[in-house]
C-alpha cells in the first residue's frame, strides 16, 4: 500500500548504499547554509558603524570580511553539489542496472505484450525524472529546511513581531504549493504516457523503415507522428500553464511579506525600537528566504515528476518473471542430452485453443529428430518449450531425464543451441554476433563454426572480414547470410542440444546442401532437432515427426513416411513439383 500510495520510498535501499557520502554532502549543505548566515549579520555592522562615523580602514576590513565569507560559503557550495548531485548518479546506475536486469529475466509473453518504445521511455526519460529527486530534489529540501531553521532563529531573536508579520503571507505559499502538486502529478504522468506512445512511434518507424520506404508511407508515418508530437505539446503546455501561475504566485507572496516588513519594519526603527543596522540585516535574512520560498514550488515539481515516473518502473519491476528458477532446482551432472516429451498439451495465454495436444517425443542423446509440419502447426512452439522460452506443463519436457522446470534456468540453456526462425544479429561485427553465446571464443573456433555453416567465403569477400560491422538487425547483410551467421553463433557454443528452427529457409538448396554437410560432423555426438518446411532438409533424421494442428499425426524415418502415403509424402511431392518447376524456370 505504502508503495503505491509512495513509490519514491523504495528508493531507501538505494541511497543506503551512499549513507556515508550523504551524510558528508547534509555536512556541507549545513556549513552552506552556515556560511551565508555570516553576511547579513556584518552588514549590520557596517550600517551601524557608518551611522556613527565613517572609517575607511573599518570599511575595508568588512569589504574583505564578506569577500571571505562568499568564498568560504561557494567552497561549500561546490562540494555540496559534487557529493549529493554524484550521489544521484550513482543510485541512477544502480537503478539503470536493476531495471535491465528485470526486464532480461522476464518472460516472452510479458515482453511481447509490451511495446520496445514504453519500455525504452521507462528505461530512459523516466529515471531521469527520479534522478532529479536524488539530486536535485534531496540538495534543495536539504538547503531549504536548514535555511528556513536558522534564518527564522535569527530573525526571531533580531524581532520576533516582524518575523511573525513576514511569515503570514510565507505559509500561504505552502497552501499553495499542496493545491497544485496533486495536478502537476497527474499531468506528468500524461505527459510520460504520450512520450512512451512516441518512443514506440519512433522506434517502430525506424525498426521497419525497409517496409516503410517499400509501400511509400513516408508521409503517412510523419503525419501520424505528428499528431502524437502535437498532443505531447499540449500536455506539456498544460503542466507549464500551472507552472505558469504557481511561480508568480509564490514571488508575488513574498513580495508581499517583504512590504509588510518594510512597513513596521521602518516603524520600529523611526521610533527607536530597532537600529538601523538590524533592520538591514532583518531584511537580508528576509531576502535569503526567498529562493528557497520558490525552491519550495521547484522541489514539489521535481517530486511530483519523480513519484509519477517512479510508479512506472515499479510497474515493471514489481512484476515477477512469469519462467524463474523453482525452489530447489539443481544441475544433474553430465552433459548427454537426452530429450523426451510426454503427453505435452500447451497453450498460449492469449489463445483459446490448445497450440499442442497430446505431443509426446523420445529423442536419445547423439540423435536426430525432425519436425515438419503445415504453417502453424506448432512446430515451432514444441521448440520454444524445450529452453522454457515458454513455460511446458509440469512433468511433460525432460532433458537428460529431469523435468526442465527443475532446471536452473541459465543450465538448461546454456546446453542448448538454438537457432530461431526469424534471425537477430546484434549491431556489431560478425566475429562478436557468432561469438555472442561464448566468453572468450578464440579466432580460430569462430572461424571453424563459420565454415560449418558455408558464412566463411562470404565474409573473406568482405573488406574487413571477420570485423565487418553487420548494422542493426544484421541489415547489411543478405537473409541467408544472416542465417548462417546464426547457426556459426549456436554451433560455437558446442551445446549439448543443438535446435534448428527453419533455419535454413534462406539459403538456396546448394548451400542447404553443403551446410547440413558440414553440420553432420557436429552433429554427430549432439542431440539435434530439425524444423524445417523442407523435406530435404530432414529426410536424413534418426526419425521425423509429423506435426497437424498441434498433434502428432505421423512418425518414422523417411523411407516409412514415404510408403506411408500421408501428409509428409504429400509435403514431399509438393516440394519435389516446385524444385522442377525452379530448374524450368532457371533454364
Amino acid at each position: 500500500m505504502a508503495r503505491s500510495r509512495y513509490p519514491l520510498l523504495v528508493l531507501g535501499p538505494y541511497l543506503g548504499r551512499y549513507r556515508g557520502r550523504l551524510l558528508v554532502g547534509a555536512l556541507m549543505v549545513l556549513l552552506t547554509v552556515v556560511a551565508g548566515m555570516f553576511s547579513p549579520w556584518v552588514l549590520k555592522y557596517v550600517v551601524d558603524g557608518l551611522s556613527q562615523s565613517v572609517d575607511r580602514g573599518r570599511l575595508l576590513t568588512y569589504a574583505g570580511l564578506i569577500v571571505a565569507i562568499s568564498l568560504v560559503e561557494g567552497f561549500f557550495r561546490f562540494w555540496m553539489r559534487r557529493i549529493l548531485i554524484g550521489v544521484s548518479r550513482q543510485v541512477e546506475y544502480d537503478l539503470r542496472n536493476d531495471f535491465l536486469a528485470h526486464v532480461q529475466r522476464m518472460s516472452l509473453s510479458f515482453l511481447h505484450s509490451r511495446s520496445t518504445g514504453d519500455i525504452m521511455s521507462r528505461a530512459t526519460n523516466d529515471l531521469g525524472a527520479v534522478r532529479m529527486v536524488l539530486g536535485p530534489g534531496i540538495m534543495y529540501s536539504m538547503h531549504t529546511v536548514m535555511l528556513l531553521v536558522i534564518s527564522t532563529a535569527i530573525l526571531v531573536n533580531l524581532n520576533w513581531r516582524l518575523t511573525l508579520l513576514a511569515y503570514v503571507p510565507l505559509a500561504l505559499v505552502s497552501i499553495s504549493v499542496k493545491q497544485f502538486g496533486r495536478r502537476i502529478h497527474d499531468r506528468f504522468e500524461e505527459i510520460q504516457e504520450q512520450f512512451s506512445a512516441m518512443s514506440t512511434r519512433t522506434q517502430e518507424n525506424l525498426a521497419g523503415i525497409r517496409v516503410v520506404k517499400a509501400f511509400a508511407r513516408e508521409e503517412s508515418e510523419i503525419r501520424a507522428f505528428e499528431l502524437l508530437n502535437r498532443d505531447y505539446v499540449r500536455r506539456n503546455v498544460s503542466l507549464i500553464r500551472l507552472w505558469g501561475v504557481l511561480y508568480p504566485l509564490m514571488t508575488a507572496l513574498i513580495g508581499l511579506s517583504s512590504v509588510a516588513v518594510l512597513w513596521l519594519g521602518g516603524r520600529h526603527v523611526i521610533h527607536g525600537r530597532l537600529t538601523l543596522g538590524e533592520f538591514v540585516a532583518f531584511m537580508g535574512y528576509l531576502s535569503m528566504l526567498a529562493w528557497p520560498t520558490i525552491a519550495i514550488g521547484r522541489v514539489i515539481n521535481i517530486f511530483e515528476r519523480g513519484s509519477a515516473s517512479m510508479r512506472r518502473i515499479l510497474e515493471i519491476l514489481e512484476t515477477p518473471p512469469g519462467i524463474r528458477d523453482l525452489e530447489g532446482a539443481g544441475e544433474p551432472p553430465g552433459a548427454a542430452g537426452a530429450l523426451e516429451i510426454r503427453n505435452l498439451t500447451f497453450s498460449y495465454p492469449t489463445s483459446r485453443r490448445p497450440a499442442l495436444r497430446d505431443v509426446s517425443v523420445s529423442v536419445p542423446a547423439g540423435k536426430t529428430l525432425a519436425i515438419v509440419g503445415r504453417t502453424g502447426s506448432g512446430k515451432s512452439t514444441l521448440v520454444n518449450l524445450i529452453p522454457r522460452l515458454y513455460d511446458p506443463p509440469p512433468g511433460t519436457v525432460f532433458v537428460d531425464g529431469r523435468d526442465v522446470r527443475a532446471w536452473p534456468l541459465h543450465a538448461l540453456r546454456r546446453r542448448i543451441g538454438c537457432v530461431p526462425q526469424e534471425t537477430f544479429l546484434f549491431s556489431d561485427t560478425i566475429a562478436e554476433n557468432i561469438a555472442f553465446g561464448t566468453d572468450g571464443a578464440g579466432e580460430e573456433e569462430i572461424l571453424a563454426a563459420a565454415r560449418v555453416s558455408q558464412v566463411a567465403g562470404d565474409i573473406e569477400s568482405f573488406t574487413r572480414g571477420m570485423e565487418t560491422f553487420v548494422g542493426e538487425r544484421g541489415i547489411t547483410l543478405s537473409g541467408g547470410q544472416k542465417q548462417r551467421v546464426a547457426i556459426s553463433r549456436a554451433v560455437v557454443c558446442s551445446p549439448a542440444i543443438l535446435i534448428f528452427d527453419d533455419s535454413l529457409s534462406s539459403v538456396d538448396t546448394y548451400t542447404e546442401e553443403r551446410i547440413l554437410r558440414e553440420l553432420a560432423a557436429v552433429m554427430e555426438d549432439r542431440t539435434t532437432l530439425l524444423v524445417s518446411h523442407r523435406v530435404s532438409t530432414v529426410q536424413r533424421a534418426d526419425e521425423i515427426v509429423v506435426l497437424e494442428e498441434g498433434t502428432v499425426a505421423e512418425r518414422g524415418t523417411h523411407e516409412e513416411l514415404l510408403r506411408l502415403g500421408g501428409v509428409y509424402a504429400e509435403l514431399y511431392r509438393k516440394q519435389l513439383l516446385e524444385d522442377e518447376l525452379s530448374e524450368i524456370q532457371g533454364s
